[in-house]
Protein backbone atom coordinates (compact mmCIF):
# COMPACT_ATOMS: atom_id res chain seq x y z
CA UNK A 1 0.00 0.00 0.00
CA UNK A 2 1.18 3.51 -0.87
CA UNK A 3 0.21 6.48 1.50
CA UNK A 4 -0.07 9.77 0.33
CA UNK A 5 3.23 10.96 2.33
CA UNK A 6 5.29 8.46 0.54
CA UNK A 7 5.00 9.89 -2.52
CA UNK A 8 8.08 12.22 -4.34
CA UNK A 9 7.02 15.71 -6.05
CA UNK A 10 8.12 17.14 -8.92
CA UNK A 11 8.45 20.79 -9.02
CA UNK A 12 8.89 21.90 -13.24
CA UNK A 13 11.49 25.41 -13.63
CA UNK A 14 11.23 26.18 -16.89
CA UNK A 15 13.13 23.08 -18.67
CA UNK A 16 14.71 21.68 -15.22
CA UNK A 17 12.47 19.97 -12.55
CA UNK A 18 13.71 19.15 -8.69
CA UNK A 19 12.27 15.85 -7.66
CA UNK A 20 11.53 16.01 -3.56
CA UNK A 21 10.95 13.33 -1.44
CA UNK A 22 10.38 13.25 2.63
CA UNK A 23 10.48 9.83 4.26
CA UNK A 24 10.02 9.62 7.92
CA UNK A 25 12.13 6.25 8.65
CA UNK A 26 11.44 4.74 12.18
CA UNK A 27 15.40 4.35 12.55
CA UNK A 28 17.82 6.66 14.22
CA UNK A 29 19.70 9.45 12.65
CA UNK A 30 22.75 7.75 12.45
CA UNK A 31 21.27 4.17 11.50
CA UNK A 32 20.16 5.60 8.54
CA UNK A 33 23.39 8.01 7.84
CA UNK A 34 25.43 4.69 7.86
CA UNK A 35 22.79 3.25 5.11
CA UNK A 36 23.32 6.21 3.14
CA UNK A 37 27.20 6.38 3.25
CA UNK A 38 28.59 3.22 4.21
CA UNK A 39 29.13 1.30 0.90
CA UNK A 40 28.65 -2.07 2.10
CA UNK A 41 25.09 -0.85 3.85
CA UNK A 42 24.31 1.11 0.60
CA UNK A 43 25.53 -2.29 -1.36
CA UNK A 44 22.67 -4.07 -0.43
CA UNK A 45 19.69 -1.81 -1.11
CA UNK A 46 21.20 0.01 -3.92
CA UNK A 47 24.23 -1.00 -5.97
CA UNK A 48 28.05 -1.17 -5.46
CA UNK A 49 29.17 2.13 -4.25
CA UNK A 50 33.11 3.53 -3.57
CA UNK A 51 32.94 6.54 -1.91
CA UNK A 52 35.83 9.15 -0.53
CA UNK A 53 33.47 10.37 2.13
CA UNK A 54 34.45 14.02 2.96
CA UNK A 55 33.89 17.34 0.83
CA UNK A 56 35.73 17.43 -2.12
CA UNK A 57 35.73 13.54 -2.46
CA UNK A 58 34.19 11.39 -4.70
CA UNK A 59 31.41 9.18 -5.48
CA UNK A 60 31.09 5.86 -7.79
CA UNK A 61 27.97 4.01 -7.94
CA UNK A 62 26.65 1.18 -9.96
CA UNK A 63 22.83 0.44 -8.96
CA UNK A 64 21.62 -3.05 -9.26
CA UNK A 65 18.63 -1.68 -11.04
CA UNK A 66 17.14 -0.73 -13.44
CA UNK A 67 17.63 -3.57 -15.92
CA UNK A 68 20.30 -1.57 -18.39
CA UNK A 69 24.04 -1.76 -19.17
CA UNK A 70 26.35 -0.81 -16.38
CA UNK A 71 27.58 2.22 -18.84
CA UNK A 72 23.94 3.67 -18.68
CA UNK A 73 23.35 3.12 -14.95
CA UNK A 74 26.97 4.17 -13.58
CA UNK A 75 27.07 7.14 -11.60
CA UNK A 76 30.10 9.60 -10.54
CA UNK A 77 30.56 12.77 -9.02
CA UNK A 78 31.85 14.56 -6.64
CA UNK A 79 30.75 15.54 -2.97
CA UNK A 80 29.49 18.76 -2.39
CA UNK A 81 28.53 18.45 1.11
CA UNK A 82 29.60 15.98 3.83
CA UNK A 83 27.94 16.79 7.08
CA UNK A 84 27.69 13.56 9.31
CA UNK A 85 25.19 12.59 10.37
CA UNK A 86 22.78 15.55 8.31
CA UNK A 87 23.71 15.74 5.24
CA UNK A 88 25.32 14.07 2.48
CA UNK A 89 24.94 16.56 -1.42
CA UNK A 90 26.93 15.44 -4.35
CA UNK A 91 27.13 15.80 -8.38
CA UNK A 92 25.00 13.28 -10.33
CA UNK A 93 26.87 12.27 -13.23
CA UNK A 94 25.28 9.69 -15.66
CA UNK A 95 25.17 9.59 -19.28
CA UNK A 96 21.93 8.68 -19.97
CA UNK A 97 20.73 12.39 -18.11
CA UNK A 98 21.41 15.68 -17.25
CA UNK A 99 24.16 16.41 -14.75
CA UNK A 100 22.42 17.41 -11.54
CA UNK A 101 22.93 17.12 -7.82
CA UNK A 102 21.36 15.06 -4.83
CA UNK A 103 20.97 15.95 -1.50
CA UNK A 104 19.76 14.02 1.49
CA UNK A 105 19.01 15.43 4.60
CA UNK A 106 18.35 13.59 7.77
CA UNK A 107 16.77 15.12 10.79
CA UNK A 108 15.48 13.30 14.39
CA UNK A 109 11.59 13.43 13.83
CA UNK A 110 9.92 11.86 16.63
CA UNK A 111 10.73 7.92 16.85
CA UNK A 112 12.90 8.63 13.92
CA UNK A 113 13.95 9.80 10.95
CA UNK A 114 13.19 12.29 8.50
CA UNK A 115 15.13 11.96 4.89
CA UNK A 116 14.13 15.10 2.67
CA UNK A 117 16.03 14.19 -0.63
CA UNK A 118 16.13 16.57 -3.60
CA UNK A 119 17.92 15.43 -7.09
CA UNK A 120 17.83 18.44 -9.13
CA UNK A 121 18.91 19.28 -13.21
CA UNK A 122 16.67 16.60 -14.52
CA UNK A 123 14.96 17.75 -17.18
CA UNK A 124 11.18 17.14 -16.97
CA UNK A 125 11.20 14.03 -19.10
CA UNK A 126 13.72 12.40 -17.31
CA UNK A 127 12.76 13.10 -13.86
CA UNK A 128 8.82 12.20 -14.74
CA UNK A 129 10.98 8.63 -15.11
CA UNK A 130 12.92 8.71 -12.36
CA UNK A 131 10.21 9.30 -9.70
CA UNK A 132 9.11 5.78 -9.39
CA UNK A 133 12.08 4.34 -9.64
CA UNK A 134 14.01 6.63 -6.93
CA UNK A 135 10.72 5.37 -4.57
CA UNK A 136 11.41 2.19 -5.24
CA UNK A 137 15.00 2.62 -3.99
CA UNK A 138 13.98 4.43 -0.78
CA UNK A 139 11.23 1.32 -0.04
CA UNK A 140 14.29 -0.74 -0.61
CA UNK A 141 16.25 1.30 1.80
CA UNK A 142 13.06 1.62 4.40
CA UNK A 143 13.08 -2.30 4.12
CA UNK A 144 17.14 -2.55 4.67
CA UNK A 145 16.58 -0.58 8.11
CA UNK A 146 14.31 -2.68 9.16
CA UNK A 147 15.87 -6.30 8.40
CA UNK A 148 13.14 -7.06 6.35
CA UNK A 149 13.07 -8.59 2.46
CA UNK A 150 13.86 -6.16 -0.10
CA UNK A 151 11.26 -5.89 -2.90
CA UNK A 152 12.49 -6.39 -6.24
CA UNK A 153 13.19 -3.13 -7.92
CA UNK A 154 11.37 -3.81 -11.44
CA UNK A 155 8.28 -4.58 -9.69
CA UNK A 156 7.99 -2.21 -7.52
CA UNK A 157 8.70 0.25 -10.00
CA UNK A 158 5.52 -1.33 -11.78
CA UNK A 159 3.66 -1.15 -8.84
CA UNK A 160 4.37 2.61 -8.36
CA UNK A 161 4.06 4.30 -11.84
CA UNK A 162 0.45 4.63 -11.77
CA UNK A 163 0.32 6.14 -8.61
CA UNK A 164 1.82 9.14 -10.52
CA UNK A 165 -0.71 9.42 -12.85
CA UNK A 166 -0.19 13.09 -13.83
CA UNK A 167 3.26 12.49 -14.73
CA UNK A 168 2.67 9.99 -17.85
CA UNK A 169 5.91 9.30 -19.16
CA UNK A 170 6.34 9.65 -22.96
Amino acid sequence: MITPDQLGELTIDGDRAVMTFRRHLPHPVEQVWAALTDPLERAAWFGETVMDGRAGGSIEMLPTDPPAAPDAKRLTGRILVWDPPHVLEHEWKQRIVDDGVVRYELRPDGDGTLLVFTHTGLSEQNARGFVPGTHAFFDRLDAHLAGSALPDWSDRYAELAPSYPSWDRE
